[in-house]
């Protein structure tokens, strides 16, 4: 791992367990290992610090989105891709999305900054609405919208379908974050989720 990479790493697990505004540069260099002038060689400030944390988050996203043949940020790509997945890998595809978001360490430290964070820092509690609430939302409303235009899925309120499917899958995501020893319960209740998801919605399929 290269400096860039390790201030950033170290970054956010002081941010992760103090909080953005109680960790200071000199804190950051002091974990690397550097001294806080070497660290304004590789970050100009701590929210340059925060900058490249959000961009390595991006990253990781669209690695793993690839990794599940989805693009992860286009609906009209994503669309195209559900509309022809079997309900099987439709549910391979939303366990693969959910255990990253579960499990990967980074994500991980990420979320529990901004938990801290969204009491204390109202652009922080902005981003996490954005990252885990509208975002994900205008996403899947999208693609639903799609999907009910050509006719795979019922015709219904497309904001309403998204928040139906995506508000079981963040508060499942949220209780193992809390209760890990909950996961395999939470992984076959989200099965079911999305399999009774389809029976509401897709046409088709019989209820």
């Amino acid at each position: 791992m290269n400096t860039k990479s390790r201030i950033l790493d170290a970054s956010l697990t002081l941010f992760s367990e103090k909080g953005y505004h109680s960790v200071s540069v000199a804190e950051i260099a002091d974990a690397v290992g550097i001294k806080a002038p070497s660290l304004y060689k590789h970050y100009k400030s701590k929210r340059d610090i925060f900058d490249g944390i959000l961009s390595e988050m991006q990253i990781r996203y669209e690695k793993q989105t690839a990794a599940l043949q989805m693009n992860g940020s286009n609906p009209a790509a994503d669309a195209g891709i559900f509309s022809s997945v079997s309900e099987d890998a439709l549910i391979h595809m939303g366990i693969g999305l959910f255990t990253y978001f579960l499990h990967d360490d980074y994500v991980c430290r990420f979320r529990k900054m901004l938990t801290i964070e969204q009491f204390h820092d109202a652009e922080l509690a902005a981003l996490y609405t954005k990252q885990y609430t509208d975002d994900p939302l205008s996403y899947q409303s999208q693609i639903l919208s799609m999907l009910s235009v050509c006719g795979l899925f019922r015709d219904a309120k497309p904001d309403i379908m998204a928040l139906h499917f995506y508000a079981p899958l963040y508060l499942l995501l949220t209780l193992c974050d809390r209760e890990p020893e909950r996961e395999p319960d939470a992984l076959c209740l989200l099965e079911q989720h999305i399999r009774q998801f389809n029976q509401i919605y897709k046409k088709g399929i019989s209820q």
